[in-house]
Order: C-alpha cells, then structure tokens, then sequence
C-alpha cells in the first residue's frame, strides 16, 4: 500500500522535474482539483493546468521554497512560495486527499504577483 506521504513525495518530485505523465498518474480517472478559477474534474482537465504550471516552472530563474508540509492520514497539506519568470508566489497552498494510492480530491490556492 502506498502511504499518502509516499503519493505527495512522488507528486512534488515529478513535479520539480517537469515529467507530467508522472504527475498525472499520481491521480484517479476521476480526481477533482479545485482552483479560485473553479473544479477541473478528470485527468484531461487537470492535464490542462500542470501543462501550463510546468511550462512557467522549467523556464530559467525558478525557485520553489517549502514552508510547510503536513500529512495525516489520507489528507496532505503543503504550503509553499516561489519565483518564476513570470510570476512571484507570494503565498500557495495545496491540500489533497489520498485514497488507495492516488489523489481523489486536491484544492489550490494562492497569492501570485505578476512580475511585469
């Protein structure tokens, strides 16, 4: 059985590496991520999102910084603040729910300054 620590590990590490196949098998067919802009429900619609997140992420200059991380349960919390060509992250958060092995459920939320 693999432990919610062990999902959100591999989440955050594929994530970091810009693998997207990687990221999306950390999810069941019908996980839902809720964003400030509404629920992406599916892998296809969360495959939207992590494109474009991994396309701001790879370019030069990115820094990621890990504030928090908790994980009880099937529940996940992290909080974190980064810096992109594009954007400064004052403030993000993500909370997931783990089942079996894979997210069923995760929110996000942040504070992101454009750069310009």
């Amino acid at each position: 059985m693999v432990s919610t620590e062990d999902v959100i590990e591999h989440h955050l590490k594929c994530f970091n590496e810009g693998d997207l196949n990687g990221i999306l098998s950390d999810y069941t067919p019908g996980a839902v991520l809720f964003t400030p802009e509404g629920a992406l429900k599916g892998i296809e619609a969360i495959r939207g999102l992590f494109q474009i997140m991994i396309a701001e992420f790879r370019k030069p200059g990115a820094a990621f910084s890990m504030k928090q991380q908790f994980v009880e349960g099937e529940h996940a919390y992290i909080l974190w603040t980064a810096e992109t060509a594009d954007n400064v992250y004052e403030f993000a958060t993500d909370t997931f729910v783990v089942r079996d092995g894979k997210i069923v459920a995760q929110s996000f939320a942040s504070k992101i300054m454009p750069r310009y």
